[in-house]
């Protein structure tokens, strides 16, 4: 039963909605994973989409999924490139991966408008500026 199942408990392990660079008319954003964990992570799945209201309609986006392979401890993976147009929109990272035979999984959500310049922080490994959920906290 589902009381049997160990909690397989995610730690350490980040995705950020980073900008990379600035114009004066245009912003570049990506998403990345972020292995914080002294040990690699293998086989690692991730998949977006992006869902909520927009001008009034219902609005939902594909959903991608990406292969990442293998992470070695204390690395970053860019996951996609993202528009700042869907940033109205619930973004959803639903993260799999394997530490020794063990699968792991977590679901990461940025709410609607929560990626704005007021959330913006130091991003680890990266040293840039974007929202990021998840990491050693």
């Amino acid at each position: 039963m589902k009381k049997d199942l160990p909690l397989n408990i995610v730690e350490d392990i980040s995705i950020a909605v980073v900008l990379e660079s600035e114009t004066p008319t245009a912003k570049v954003w990506n998403v990345y994973l972020i292995n914080e964990k002294n040990v690699d992570i293998s086989n690692v799945l991730v998949s977006s989409r992006g869902y909520g209201e927009k001008d009034g309609k219902q609005v939902k986006t594909t959903t991608l999924r990406h292969f990442i392979g293998d992470m070695d401890a204390n690395s970053i993976q860019k996951i996609e490139a993202i528009d700042s147009q869907v940033f109205g929109l619930t973004n959803e990272y639903w993260l799999s991966y394997y530490i020794d035979g063990t699968i792991y999984d977590k679901k990461y959500v940025f709410l609607p408008e929560s990626i704005v310049d007021d959330n913006l922080i130091k991003i680890p490994l990266l040293n840039k500026p974007g929202v990021m959920i998840g990491g050693t906290n």
